[in-house]
């Protein structure tokens, strides 16, 4: 695990997805367990994905976080700048 992700607190979890991020907001580590990828979004990307959470949470409050973090991988986009996780 690198130091980053140690510093990365984890914000939801599900079956196939799972979100970490700083406490500062300044960067996400949103996860696909079954596709084996990460995306590390920083900057510009972190501030962009935080709204896009938020906004999906307010709309679909029932959600369970499989259901939030998969619209945000497959139509948010965030899948495209994820990379295979190390085995």
């Amino acid at each position: 695990m690198s130091e980053h992700q140690a510093s990365a607190g984890l914000i939801s979890a599900g079956t196939e997805y799972e979100l970490l991020g700083t406490e500062d907001g300044a960067s996400f580590i949103l996860r696909s367990k079954s596709d084996c990828s990460t995306a590390h979004l920083r900057g510009e990307d972190a501030a962009r994905f935080r709204a896009d959470y938020d906004a999906i949470r307010l709309q679909f409050p029932a959600w369970n976080p499989d259901q939030t973090l998969a619209q945000l991988w497959d139509q948010g986009g965030y899948g495209w700048l994820a990379t295979q996780e190390a085995d």
